[in-house]
């Protein structure tokens, strides 16, 4: 079994009675999967993905899931758990997520997190318990009239007027998230934000969390040159299919980015030019949103990606201070 020696990175004291992860996380199309698999292959590792929408089974090309060929080399876990139709919540990913976590621990590999779903990383990481709260069917249901008469901005500013750090986080655009979070503060008597605080409980993993990310313009050209990708491998059928599966435009799987774009294309309210540049610009506005999580963490050692020929050098940053981490 791969053990991690106690050791002092980054001011971080590394306990021994813990299991030992490492994650790597960063913007959309910064290059996580294929850092993630080269740290898994180099160290006796497997992959758990930490995507909101890897998770969904159809939904290959436009949520940038590893390929086949590389899940084959290295084994991958919850990537196609759910049915798009399906709701899938936190506190299910990250019940599912730990459990397939203990047993990499168990076979004495190395659990290596991959993924931008800030809120999944972190809750996993920082052993956030997910208590039932129950439901106010009534109020949902006033909260969605709403949204339909006044717009999920409306919402989302009753939201900030109630918790502003959780409406700083969640995007208007998530009325489901929006909807959850006001719902929570009216029945728990509490903000959504201070029951997020009370639910953290001592670590169970000690981890080593890489963030790639890079300048803006390179960012944003990667992230261009993928969707250009995506388009020319198919997204547009994709999308298709799974609107022809009956997938309503209001299922959480319909949310992510590179989906929800194709409903106004589809229904001849938008070119599909003018839908690739949306996909773009939300693909952009994402990215900013995904630095600004990350970025409040003090924990992550970030791995600056300048050009394609800084890559060698980044994989090899990144090995050495996993090596530093201690494993032998």
């Amino acid at each position: 079994m791969k053990i991690f020696r106690a050791a002092a990175l980054g001011g971080t004291e590394i306990s021994m009675s813990k299991g030992k992860v490492v994650a790597v996380v960063g913007p959309t199309a910064s290059g996580k999967t294929a850092l993630a698999i080269s740290i898994a292959e180099r160290f006796g590792g497997e992959v758990v993905s930490c995507d909101s929408m890897q998770i969904y089974k159809h939904m290959d090309i436009g949520t940038a899931k590893p390929t086949a060929e590389e899940q084959h080399k290295i084994p991958h876990h919850m990537i196609d758990i759910a049915e798009p139709w399906e709701s899938y919540s936190v506190a299910a990913f990250v019940k599912t997520a730990r459990a397939h976590i203990d047993g990499i621990l168990s076979r004495g590999r190395l659990p290596v997190l991959a993924g931008g779903t800030g809120l999944y990383i972190d809750s996993i990481i920082n052993n956030i318990e997910f208590a039932d709260y129950g439901s106010d069917e009534g109020y949902r249901a006033e909260l969605h009239r709403l949204a339909e008469e006044k717009g999920a901005e409306y919402v989302h500013g009753l939201l900030a007027e109630k918790d502003p750090d959780a409406a700083e986080k969640i995007h208007q655009n998530n009325l489901r998230r929006v909807i959850r979070a006001l719902e929570i503060c009216r029945l728990s008597g509490k903000t959504f934000t201070e029951m997020n605080e009370m639910s953290r409980r001592e670590p169970v993993y000690d981890a080593l969390i890489f963030g790639l990310n890079a300048d803006r313009q390179t960012l944003y050209d990667r992230i261009n040159n993928r969707v250009d990708d995506m388009i020319a491998a198919g997204l547009e059928n994709e999308v298709k299919n799974i609107l022809d599966m009956g997938v309503g435009r209001d299922t959480t799987a319909m949310q992510a980015i590179g989906y929800k774009e194709f409903i106004d294309y589809f229904e001849g309210r938008a070119t599909l030019d003018e839908t690739v540049e949306k996909i773009k610009q939300e693909s952009r506005r994402y990215a900013k949103r995904q630095l600004t999580w990350f970025k409040r963490n003090p924990d992550i050692h970030w791995l600056m990606l300048q050009d394609c020929y800084s890559l060698n050098k980044i994989y090899q940053q990144c090995f050495t201070t996993i090596e530093k981490f201690g494993i032998i």
